[in-house]
């Protein structure tokens, strides 16, 4: 019975039960258990970051994914992200999103973040796919 009150306990702490919503969010969470997350990422870059929140995006609370790379080359890096949700959304975009400043130097950490139209829900499982685009 004790076993069966601490997995309870567990669901209901970490959003798994049901999924966090933004009614019942935290304002930053873990997006999926790290079972359920699979992560591709190029030699060059380093995941120093990835969590999910809930804010309002064109009127409507929505979900978000904020990624963070970490350049580990030795030479200026620009970094293409996918992510794929279980329910066949995805989103994605450049890091930096812009060049005006320059590319992510090495050593340097650059993060953005990432909304999902008509999403209010915590996903179940992520696909998480960073590429470093080439000359």
């Amino acid at each position: 019975m004790a076993g069966l009150l601490t997995l309870a306990a567990a669901f209901t702490i970490s959003g798994c039960a049901t999924g966090y919503t933004p009614k019942n969010a935290p304002p930053s969470f873990a997006c999926v258990a790290e079972a359920n997350l699979e992560k591709i990422v190029c030699p060059e870059a380093e995941l120093t970051e990835f969590s999910c929140s809930f804010k309002r995006y064109e009127g409507v609370d929505t979900l978000h994914f904020k990624v963070g790379l970490k350049n580990k080359s030795n030479k200026d890096q620009r970094y293409r992200v996918h992510i794929f949700l279980d329910n066949g959304k995805a989103v994605g975009g450049l890091i930096p999103d812009l060049i005006k400043k320059g590319l992510v130097k090495p050593g340097q950490t650059a993060t953005f973040v990432y909304p999902v139209m008509d999403m209010p829900m915590q996903p179940k499982s992520v696909i998480l796919r960073v590429s470093a685009l080439t000359d």
